[in-house]
């Protein structure tokens, strides 16, 4: 994962007012996260939560399965203080790791969790991220993946890319937004997120949510 995420100071201070602003059926995005999750995750289950920083993830998990625990993975300080105060009634279930995933400790973890994440890794540490979560997973470990993901032909990525600055309130026609999504985002077609989830070895790859620019998938563990 890139270790230069741009959620410092301000930016990680207001980090939980982006998401339900800028993502598409935000709140339920989150609420199927946790039922999905549900599915297989026993009620002691540990889970594995990458790219933590703000909390919001944490918190949501925590608050509906209070036997669960988890680690938050981050490369940002301030980020990871900001999840400190979003989740703080639940940290004595909680443990924040600073860096990506090979900071991570070895679990094992009954699952895991990466949202909104993915599209600040770049493409070459994509693969090799996939791995180092899925060999941290129990057999059968639910993974969900959910990020910005769209067609990279055109004119289906200038379309995504428009519609994607239109819905969090800015101007499509601004140049210096649309270059801020090529330049510090690595966004993928969807075929491309599925084939690599694959080939990092997960099974029943299952597309669940689609708004807009934004993708989910559950995947599970072999």
């Amino acid at each position: 994962m890139k270790d230069n995420t741009p959620f410092t100071g301000s930016h990680a201070a207001g980090y939980a007012e982006g998401p339900p602003r800028q993502v598409p059926g935000f709140d339920g995005l989150h609420r199927m996260m946790s039922m999905l999750l549900a599915e297989r995750t026993p009620e002691n289950g540990r889970v594995l939560v990458l790219g933590a920083g703000g909390g919001l993830e944490l918190k949501t998990l925590a608050a509906g399965h209070p036997g669960w625990t988890f680690e938050g993975v981050d490369p940002a300080p301030d980020m990871l203080d900001t999840a400190r105060r979003t989740a703080a009634p639940f940290m004595d279930r909680i443990t924040l790791t600073r860096g990506t995933i090979e900071a991570a400790s070895e679990g094992p973890f009954a699952a895991a969790v990466c949202l909104l994440t993915f599209h600040f890794i770049a493409r070459e540490n994509r693969l090799p991220t996939l791995l180092e979560i899925r060999r941290r997973l129990v057999s059968g470990a639910p993974f969900i993946l959910a990020h910005i993901s769209f067609a990279q032909t055109e004119p289906e990525r200038s379309r995504s890319i428009t519609r994607h600055i239109a819905f969090g309130g800015g101007d499509p026609a601004n140049a210096a937004a649309r270059e801020a999504m090529a330049t510090r985002l690595t966004v993928l077609a969807p075929e491309e997120e599925e084939r690599m989830l694959k080939e990092a070895g997960f099974e029943d790859v299952d597309l669940f949510y689609a708004a807009l620019g934004f993708k989910g998938w559950i995947a599970y563990a072999p």
